[in-house]
C-alpha cells in the first residue's frame, strides 16, 4: 500500500504535496512475480528482434581468462580436496602411517607416483603463483594488456617449475 502511495505520489510531482487525500484509482499496479517481469523482457526483445546479451560463445577466449577460470577453480578443488581428506581422516578407521604403508604395498612404479605427486602438487602452486599476481594487481602494478600476459607466461612456467621440483621430492 505504502509502495502505491509513493508511486502515485511521484506521479502527481508538487501537486502531491498540496493535496492531503491520495487518490488511488489512477496507480498503476506493479508486476507480480519475477517471472512476469522477465516473459515481459523476453517478449519485449524478441518483438524489437534484439540481439542476446553477449554470451560465453561470442567471447575470444584468452590466456588471462582462463587464468581467472582456473584460478577459481583450482581453489575450489583444492578446499574440496582438504574439506574430503579432513572428513576421512575423521571417519575411516586406523591412521595416516596404516594407509602410507598401504600404499607403499601396492609397489607402485616411481612414474606414476611421480604422476600422482604432481597432480596433487599442481593445484597449490598453480593457485600460489597465480594469488601473487593477483596481490601484485591489487597494489596496482601490471594492469596493462601487455604486462598482463608476460605475468601470466611468468606464472606459468613458475608453476611447472616449482609444481615439477615438489613432485621430485
Amino acid at each position: 500500500m505504502a509502495a502505491l502511495l509513493l508511486r502515485y505520489a511521484g506521479r502527481q510531482g508538487l501537486r502531491s504535496q498540496f493535496s492531503p487525500v491520495f487518490s488511488l484509482r489512477n496507480a498503476v499496479p506493479m508486476a507480480t512475480t519475477t517471472c512476469q517481469r522477465l516473459e515481459q523482457f523476453e517478449e519485449k526483445n524478441t518483438r524489437l528482434n534484439r540481439p542476446l546479451s553477449p554470451h560465453i560463445k561470442i567471447y575470444r577466449w584468452s590466456l588471462p581468462m582462463a587464468m581467472s577460470i582456473s584460478h577459481r577453480g583450482t581453489g575450489v578443488a583444492m578446499t574440496a580436496g582438504v574439506s574430503l581428506f579432513g572428513v576421512a581422516a575423521l571417519l575411516l578407521p586406523g591412521d595416516f602411517a596404516s594407509y602410507l604403508d598401504l600404499v607403499k604395498s601396492l609397489s607402485l612404479g616411481p612414474a606414476l607416483i611421480y604422476s600422482a605427486k604432481f597432480a596433487l602438487a599442481f593445484p597449490l602452486m598453480y593457485h600460489t603463483w597465480n594469488g601473487i599476481r593477483h596481490l601484485a594487481w591489487d597494489l596496482g602494478k601490471g594492469l596493462k594488456i601487455p604486462q598482463v600476459y608476460q605475468s601470466a607466461y611468468i606464472v606459468l612456467t613458475l608453476t611447472l617449475l616449482s609444481t615439477a621440483g615438489l613432485a621430485s621430492l
